[in-house]
């Protein structure tokens, strides 16, 4: 989704750190929290060896989420990126579950900061004044927000049948995604869970090897360095779990992608709902008019029957209501073209859109699950190192 509007040719956009903070929330009870600190750096005040310091802001998570709805709800027909979990929800259970854990908040800092990227990169997204608002505008950026009256466009979403099948097929595709990719998760919490394993039962050799040691004269030098050995390995396994981690928010990150296709999907069917309400109230102001020239009434109505009971209209009443007739589905007629046209369009955009969704979300998976197989097999060969190592130990015993 890069291209010549990219905002990230004009500047340069990190979450530099996180920050926890103590005050009062909406009804005056003490709460703590964590703000994120956002730098932007003009990349043409850049110059070779000389780099001026960041114009930096402090965000609240719930402001990346006041973000991300104003941005859903003005661009229906783009595949809006997600954010990161705000509470630990898909976590290896080894792992704290704590909002507050140092290693989450850090993870959650990267997502942040992937998130304004991926906006940045879009090519309408990144031209919108609210977001560059949010990036340079440390007050009054809410009452902006609000100011767009953004959340009035926040309508029911009324359950239709799709008339177009690529989001029915869209649909399904996301909901398919969604599946595969939690099945991917738990299967990746069931392998990090028996290399886990695997590190602490090294540990345990290395424990045994160095007590062994201490009690053998001719075999004591090659024992204390087999497990030498073998206690490196075993405390490498932060570094390799911090790698799996890694991999699990780059799953984490398009499993959350999946709610932003369907919201398209609802989206979508919305337009047509109201087309289809526009089409048929249309269609009842014709009969109408039929029925007022012809004097003849098509279906049972309570007018029909007080026509009958009371007598018929005037010529100048029939004369004024068919005029008025007239006007309306003259107006029907504009609103029937406006909604066709404003289907069309959404369906044009939001597809092009979610093309340029798919052939990211590709690059990036086929990325991540490269790197994955890459990370195993280097684990694969640290631990066959770590064994011949230990196999010439006890060779000079």
């Amino acid at each position: 989704m890069k291209g010549e509007a990219c905002l990230l040719r004009k500047m340069e956009i990190s979450v530099a750190e996180a920050e926890k903070r103590t005050g009062k929330n909406a009804v005056n009870m003490q709460e703590t929290y964590t703000v994120y600190l956002i730098e932007t750096r003009p990349v043409d005040t850049i110059t070779e060896g000389v780099t001026p310091a960041p114009d930096s802001l402090w965000r609240r998570y719930s402001e990346f989420e006041l973000l991300r709805n104003y941005l859903l709800v003005t661009y229906p027909f783009v595949v809006v990126a997600p954010l990161p979990e705000k509470r630990a929800e898909i976590v290896w259970h080894k792992l704290s579950a704590d909002n507050m854990d140092p290693d989450f908040v850090e993870r959650r800092r990267v997502g942040l900061e992937n998130f304004l990227l991926r906006v940045a990169c879009h090519p309408v997204l990144c031209n919108d004044k609210i977001f560059y608002m949010f990036l340079t505008e440390e007050k009054g950026w809410k009452e902006m927000v609000y100011d767009t009256g953004f959340q009035a466009k926040k309508v029911l979403i009324y359950l239709v049948t799709c008339s177009c099948r690529r989001f029915t097929e869209l649909k399904h595709y996301s909901d398919e995604l969604q599946t595969v990719l939690s099945q991917l998760l738990r299967v990746r919490a069931r392998v990090a869970d028996r290399l886990y394993g695997v590190y602490k039962v090294h540990g345990n050799y290395g424990r045994v090897f160095s007590e062994w040691s201490a009690i053998e004269k001719e075999m004591g030098d090659g024992l204390q360095s087999a497990g030498h050995h073998v206690d490196v390995y075993a405390a490498s396994v932060d570094d390799i779990l911090e790698e799996e981690e890694h991999y699990a928010d780059q799953l984490k990150e398009y499993l959350f992608y999946t709610d932003a296709l369907r919201a398209v999907c609802r989206k979508h069917e919305l337009t047509q709902f109201e087309l289809e309400t526009a089409a048929q109230d249309l269609a009842s102001k014709k009969q109408q008019k039929e029925e007022l020239v012809t004097g003849t009434v098509r279906t049972f109505s309570l007018k029909g029957m007080t026509s009958k009971l009371f007598g018929q209209e005037t010529a100048e009443q029939r004369e004024a209501k068919l005029q008025a007739l007239e006007q309306q589905i003259e107006e029907g007629e504009e609103a029937v073209k406006e909604k066709n046209k404003e289907s069309d369009d959404f369906v044009k955009t939001a597809w092009e859109d979610i093309e340029c969704f798919k052939e990211q979300k590709d690059r990036d998976l086929k990325e991540a699950l490269i790197s994955y197989a890459i990370m195993q097999i280097s684990m694969c060969k640290k631990g066959i190192q770590v064994w011949t190592n230990a196999k010439e130990c006890f060779n000079k015993m």
